[in-house]
């Protein structure tokens, strides 16, 4: 206990060091920043703080990669409220909800719901991370390809919930996403696929063009062709983000556990990240809502449980990471090469030789996260300035923006070419009632659920049997047909089972 104590108190004195403080706040501004752009990742964000780390000690150089991954998760959330544009992936699955909670004078509670569930996601996340990494590290080891597939098709399962359309133009917006998926070299002969003698497209569709084009290029086409006045957004004044929060607590804890546990589950799941755990949880919050017609309206349900399995899921990549040096997605990839770069090889001697430095970088999830709350408030204040530009001059803006972004990612005009062509893709999807959501779903998800599915095939000689013979892979497969099939056994319940009310 003396040991603990002893560990702790350093650990305080290195984090609340006024160097660390520095370094913590300006990569707190940096991820707002970069979380704020279109185009621009929590993954670019970490990725650019990398070789200022070179010059740093361990622990604010570990704390730089956090905070800036925290606050660019949540800042994604602000383009994506007020003008359906997300900053990042992790916040496409609820883009169409928070806008149209803009559009109906609720822009505030949508960001805050954003702000402030985020930010106890990532502290639950983080009380995981402390009390159990060891133990939830071991458990994450045993899950193999077979389980992998099982937790793919179970988001993917969700994607008919996730569309505000009927079920039929959601699925076939979902094919249509696991079609563009199937770009590039097949898994496992490397032979090129739907790439038409292209070699830009031998490495698939990248995510963020297509993200950029569907969400940013489809909403300028649409404000272009449409012949009315110009489009102005309903708020041109924000009130307090916080208000209403409390009530929103006591009415939604049940989804805002569920999103905290289940991003927290899926952050441990090496190569996961926060994107899936912001799709599947939106999908299980409409699932299990008491109000699922009132998704795809504007309503924060979904944005709560969304936005907590976010934060959640990146204290959860650090549980394999720290205890076993497997990366839970490239965000904790980037962190482990920091740790090794300082001396601090990931695994259990880490916990045994460096305690201090481990109790440190509990410390930075937990003050990140709380820092979160006034800088993110801070960060919306000034964002909101936005809703005074007139949008015949704010669309030919982030259009510039989107094609800048979109061509730093590879340095080539073919990204450009890619957000024209699924801007225009989207646009004619919309208008014609199909949903764009489970298109990004199939395309996050698709090159998983095919690379689970051939080596756990592979593996197994083909037997598909296999697939329920191991207890956790059995389990996650009962699960996913019951999802799957819960709608049509409702159905038989109410028809046969129900007793007809006598007259």
């Amino acid at each position: 206990m003396d040991a603990l104590l002893q560990h702790t108190a350093t650990a305080f004195a290195l984090v609340f060091d006024p160097y660390v403080l520095l370094v913590i706040l300006c990569s707190a501004i940096f991820g707002l920043f970069v979380g704020c752009i279109p185009g621009l990742t929590a993954t670019m964000a970490t990725a650019l703080l990398v070789p200022i780390t070179f010059f740093m000690p361990p622990v604010p150089a570990v704390a730089a990669i956090v905070t800036a991954t925290a606050m660019a998760i949540f800042s994604g959330d602000i383009p994506g409220a007020l003008l359906r544009i997300p900053g990042t992936p992790a916040s496409a699955a609820y883009t169409d909800e928070a806008y149209k909670m803009t559009l109906k004078g609720q822009a505030e509670i949508a960001l805050g719901a954003g702000l402030v569930f985020s930010a106890i996601g990532g502290l639950f996340g983080t009380a995981v991370l402390v009390t159990s990494a060891p133990a939830l590290a071991e458990i994450a080891l045993k899950f193999s390809s077979f389980e992998y597939f099982w937790l793919v098709l179970l988001g993917l399962a969700g994607a008919v919930f996730i569309g505000s359309a009927s079920i039929l133009k959601a699925c076939i917006a979902l094919i249509l996403g696991l079609l563009i998926a199937c770009v590039g070299l097949d898994n496992p002969g490397g032979y090129p696929r739907f790439t038409f003698g292209n070699t830009e497209l031998m490495g698939g569709v990248s995510l963020i063009p297509l993200m950029v084009g569907m969400f940013a290029v489809s909403e300028i086409l649409r404000f272009v062709v449409n012949m009315d006045p110009p489009m102005t957004i309903a708020v041109t004044r924000l009130g307090s983000v916080f208000k209403g929060m409390w009530g929103l607590l006591v009415k939604y804890p049940g989804a805002l556990f569920r999103g905290s546990v289940l991003g927290t589950i899926i952050g441990i799941q090496p190569g996961s990240g926060a994107d899936m755990a912001s799709w599947m949880s939106y999908a299980m919050s409409k699932k299990f809502s008491k109000e699922p017609e009132k998704f795809g309206t504007g309503h924060v349900e979904g944005i709560v449980e969304s936005g907590a399995a976010n934060n959640s899921s990146l204290a959860g990549a650090w549980i394999p990471a720290l205890v076993f040096g497997i990366p839970g997605d490239s965000i904790t990839a980037i962190g482990i090469g920091v740790l090794y770069l300082k001396g601090l090889n990931p695994g259990p001697t880490l916990f045994l030789n460096n305690p201090e430095n481990i109790y440190a970088i509990f410390l930075v999830f937990i003050l990140a996260n709380i820092i979160m709350v006034p800088l993110g408030w801070l960060t919306i204040r000034l964002a909101t300035n936005i809703l005074r530009v007139p949008r015949n001059i704010l669309m030919p803006v982030i259009m510039l923006f989107c094609i800048v972004g979109s061509f730093a990612i590879n340095n080539t005009v073919f990204g450009v070419l890619l957000i024209l062509v699924f801007g225009v893709l989207a646009w004619l999807m919309e208008e014609n009632g199909f949903p764009v959501a489970p298109v990004i779903l199939g395309v996050v998800l698709g090159t998983m659920l095919e690379e689970t599915f051939v080596t756990s095939m592979i593996k197994a000689n083909s037997n598909v049997l296999v697939f329920f013979e191991r207890p956790i892979s059995a389990g996650l497969g009962v699960a996913t047909f019951i999802i799957l099939f819960w709608p049509v056994g409702s159905w038989l319940v109410r028809k046969y089972l129900r007793p007809t009310p006598a007259h």
